[in-house]
Protein backbone atom coordinates (compact mmCIF):
# COMPACT_ATOMS: atom_id res chain seq x y z
CA UNK A 1 0.00 0.00 0.00
CA UNK A 2 1.49 3.36 -0.87
CA UNK A 3 2.09 5.76 1.87
CA UNK A 4 0.62 8.70 2.25
CA UNK A 5 2.59 12.04 3.00
CA UNK A 6 0.81 12.44 6.60
CA UNK A 7 2.37 8.94 7.26
CA UNK A 8 5.90 8.30 8.10
CA UNK A 9 8.27 5.96 6.31
CA UNK A 10 9.27 3.23 8.22
CA UNK A 11 12.19 1.34 7.42
CA UNK A 12 13.29 -2.23 8.41
CA UNK A 13 16.33 -2.68 9.59
CA UNK A 14 19.47 -3.88 7.72
CA UNK A 15 22.01 -6.67 8.63
CA UNK A 16 25.88 -5.52 8.98
CA UNK A 17 28.21 -6.59 7.01
CA UNK A 18 29.10 -10.32 7.22
CA UNK A 19 32.32 -12.17 6.82
CA UNK A 20 33.55 -13.81 3.82
CA UNK A 21 33.04 -16.98 5.15
CA UNK A 22 29.58 -16.10 6.72
CA UNK A 23 28.22 -17.03 9.38
CA UNK A 24 28.97 -20.41 11.65
CA UNK A 25 25.90 -22.51 11.50
CA UNK A 26 25.52 -24.75 14.60
CA UNK A 27 24.60 -28.40 12.97
CA UNK A 28 21.36 -30.28 14.77
CA UNK A 29 22.40 -33.12 16.36
CA UNK A 30 21.92 -37.02 14.82
CA UNK A 31 20.15 -39.32 16.45
CA UNK A 32 21.78 -42.31 15.03
CA UNK A 33 24.72 -40.92 14.29
CA UNK A 34 27.67 -42.01 16.10
CA UNK A 35 29.79 -39.40 18.25
CA UNK A 36 33.36 -38.22 16.30
CA UNK A 37 36.17 -39.02 18.76
CA UNK A 38 38.39 -36.08 19.06
CA UNK A 39 38.25 -32.15 20.30
CA UNK A 40 36.31 -29.87 18.86
CA UNK A 41 35.97 -26.87 17.14
CA UNK A 42 34.64 -24.21 19.09
CA UNK A 43 31.91 -22.76 17.21
CA UNK A 44 32.07 -18.77 15.96
CA UNK A 45 29.89 -16.40 17.82
CA UNK A 46 27.26 -15.04 14.77
CA UNK A 47 28.65 -11.54 13.86
CA UNK A 48 26.81 -8.90 15.04
CA UNK A 49 23.04 -7.15 13.57
CA UNK A 50 22.51 -3.68 13.12
CA UNK A 51 18.83 -2.10 13.41
CA UNK A 52 18.12 1.78 13.09
CA UNK A 53 19.43 1.81 17.08
CA UNK A 54 22.87 0.15 16.43
CA UNK A 55 24.75 -3.04 16.82
CA UNK A 56 22.55 -5.56 18.95
CA UNK A 57 24.78 -8.11 21.39
CA UNK A 58 26.33 -10.61 19.79
CA UNK A 59 24.38 -13.83 20.51
CA UNK A 60 21.23 -11.64 20.59
CA UNK A 61 20.46 -10.50 16.91
CA UNK A 62 18.39 -7.81 16.98
CA UNK A 63 14.86 -8.54 15.50
CA UNK A 64 13.82 -5.78 12.12
CA UNK A 65 11.69 -3.01 13.35
CA UNK A 66 8.33 -3.16 12.09
CA UNK A 67 6.00 -0.34 12.36
CA UNK A 68 2.67 -0.15 13.35
CA UNK A 69 0.08 -0.57 10.10
CA UNK A 70 -1.06 2.77 8.81
CA UNK A 71 -4.87 3.15 11.09
CA UNK A 72 -7.69 3.00 7.66
CA UNK A 73 -8.58 6.97 6.92
CA UNK A 74 -12.37 7.70 7.08
CA UNK A 75 -13.32 10.07 4.09
CA UNK A 76 -14.52 13.28 5.15
CA UNK A 77 -18.23 12.99 5.24
CA UNK A 78 -19.91 15.34 2.76
CA UNK A 79 -22.90 17.85 4.07
CA UNK A 80 -25.90 17.53 1.59
CA UNK A 81 -26.31 20.39 -0.56
CA UNK A 82 -28.81 23.04 0.56
CA UNK A 83 -32.14 23.03 -1.63
CA UNK A 84 -32.60 26.32 -3.76
CA UNK A 85 -35.25 29.05 -2.17
CA UNK A 86 -36.71 31.03 -4.67
CA UNK A 87 -39.32 33.91 -4.02
CA UNK A 88 -42.39 34.43 -5.91
CA UNK A 89 -44.37 38.13 -5.48
CA UNK A 90 -47.58 37.78 -3.61
CA UNK A 91 -49.68 39.30 -0.87
CA UNK A 92 -51.06 37.74 1.46
CA UNK A 93 -54.93 37.07 -0.48
CA UNK A 94 -53.17 35.80 -3.09
CA UNK A 95 -50.43 33.33 -1.55
CA UNK A 96 -52.51 30.44 -1.69
CA UNK A 97 -53.51 30.99 -5.30
CA UNK A 98 -50.62 31.90 -6.77
CA UNK A 99 -48.39 28.02 -4.97
CA UNK A 100 -51.40 26.42 -6.90
CA UNK A 101 -50.52 28.09 -9.99
CA UNK A 102 -46.72 27.03 -9.32
CA UNK A 103 -47.76 23.92 -8.49
CA UNK A 104 -49.47 23.30 -11.72
CA UNK A 105 -46.29 24.60 -14.10
CA UNK A 106 -44.58 21.87 -12.03
CA UNK A 107 -46.44 19.05 -12.87
CA UNK A 108 -46.71 20.44 -16.23
CA UNK A 109 -42.76 20.57 -16.18
CA UNK A 110 -43.04 16.37 -15.29
CA UNK A 111 -42.82 17.23 -11.45
CA UNK A 112 -44.69 13.90 -10.24
CA UNK A 113 -47.10 14.81 -7.45
CA UNK A 114 -45.90 12.74 -4.24
CA UNK A 115 -42.69 15.19 -5.18
CA UNK A 116 -45.07 18.36 -3.62
CA UNK A 117 -45.29 19.82 -0.38
CA UNK A 118 -47.28 22.63 0.52
CA UNK A 119 -47.45 24.76 3.82
CA UNK A 120 -49.57 27.40 4.25
CA UNK A 121 -48.88 30.35 7.69
CA UNK A 122 -52.64 31.76 7.61
CA UNK A 123 -55.50 29.66 7.35
CA UNK A 124 -55.42 25.86 6.13
CA UNK A 125 -55.56 25.17 2.41
CA UNK A 126 -58.78 24.23 1.04
CA UNK A 127 -57.63 21.31 0.30
CA UNK A 128 -56.27 20.32 3.53
CA UNK A 129 -59.52 21.46 5.14
CA UNK A 130 -61.15 19.41 3.20
CA UNK A 131 -59.33 16.26 3.65
CA UNK A 132 -59.18 17.16 7.62
CA UNK A 133 -63.53 17.18 7.29
CA UNK A 134 -62.71 13.09 7.39
CA UNK A 135 -60.85 12.61 10.54
CA UNK A 136 -57.15 13.18 11.20
CA UNK A 137 -56.12 9.16 10.33
CA UNK A 138 -57.05 9.76 6.99
CA UNK A 139 -55.97 12.94 5.98
CA UNK A 140 -52.22 12.11 7.53
CA UNK A 141 -52.49 8.62 5.71
CA UNK A 142 -52.20 10.69 2.21
CA UNK A 143 -48.64 12.34 3.71
CA UNK A 144 -47.21 8.26 4.74
CA UNK A 145 -48.39 7.02 0.79
CA UNK A 146 -46.75 10.01 -0.81
CA UNK A 147 -48.76 9.53 -3.58
CA UNK A 148 -50.01 12.77 -3.92
CA UNK A 149 -49.45 16.44 -3.36
CA UNK A 150 -49.81 17.12 0.34
CA UNK A 151 -50.89 20.65 2.21
CA UNK A 152 -50.44 21.15 6.23
CA UNK A 153 -50.18 24.09 8.11
CA UNK A 154 -46.46 25.17 8.83
CA UNK A 155 -47.24 25.00 12.52
CA UNK A 156 -47.21 20.52 11.83
CA UNK A 157 -44.40 21.20 9.78
CA UNK A 158 -42.78 18.51 12.34
CA UNK A 159 -45.46 16.04 11.36
CA UNK A 160 -44.83 16.55 7.50
CA UNK A 161 -41.55 14.26 6.00
CA UNK A 162 -39.40 15.43 3.41
CA UNK A 163 -39.93 16.04 -0.21
CA UNK A 164 -38.32 17.11 -3.30
CA UNK A 165 -40.16 20.31 -3.22
CA UNK A 166 -41.62 22.38 -0.46
CA UNK A 167 -44.03 25.74 -1.49
CA UNK A 168 -44.64 27.75 1.45
CA UNK A 169 -48.01 30.36 1.16
CA UNK A 170 -47.15 33.06 3.05
CA UNK A 171 -51.11 33.73 3.29
CA UNK A 172 -51.22 35.04 6.89
CA UNK A 173 -50.04 34.95 10.68
CA UNK A 174 -47.26 36.95 12.25
CA UNK A 175 -43.58 37.89 10.85
CA UNK A 176 -42.85 35.57 13.66
CA UNK A 177 -44.82 32.92 12.51
CA UNK A 178 -43.19 33.41 9.00
CA UNK A 179 -39.92 33.29 10.31
CA UNK A 180 -40.06 30.26 12.39
CA UNK A 181 -41.95 28.50 9.50
CA UNK A 182 -39.17 29.34 6.67
CA UNK A 183 -36.05 27.30 8.18
CA UNK A 184 -38.65 23.84 8.52
CA UNK A 185 -39.76 24.36 5.22
CA UNK A 186 -36.18 24.71 3.43
CA UNK A 187 -35.09 22.26 6.28
CA UNK A 188 -37.90 19.52 4.47
CA UNK A 189 -36.65 20.60 0.63
CA UNK A 190 -34.52 17.92 -0.70
CA UNK A 191 -34.21 20.19 -3.91
CA UNK A 192 -36.22 23.50 -4.10
CA UNK A 193 -38.13 25.65 -1.44
CA UNK A 194 -40.60 28.23 -3.41
CA UNK A 195 -41.84 30.98 -0.68
CA UNK A 196 -45.05 32.90 -2.10
CA UNK A 197 -45.23 36.03 -0.85
CA UNK A 198 -43.91 39.59 -0.39
CA UNK A 199 -40.65 39.93 -1.22
CA UNK A 200 -39.57 42.95 0.88
CA UNK A 201 -40.92 40.90 3.87
CA UNK A 202 -39.71 37.65 2.95
CA UNK A 203 -35.93 39.07 2.39
CA UNK A 204 -35.94 40.45 5.79
CA UNK A 205 -36.94 37.35 7.50
CA UNK A 206 -34.85 35.15 5.41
Amino acid sequence: MPLTPEEPQIYESVPGPRNAAGAARTPQASHTAAPVPGPRPSPRPAPPRVDSKGPSTPGRPGAPRQGNPPAPRTPAATAPAAAQIQLVPATDATAVEIADETVDKLLDEGRAPGEILLLTTGEQHPWAQHELSFGEDAYWRQLADGEDIFCAHASAIARTTHRTIVLLAVNGGTDSDAAAALPGALEKATEQLIVCGDPERLRALL
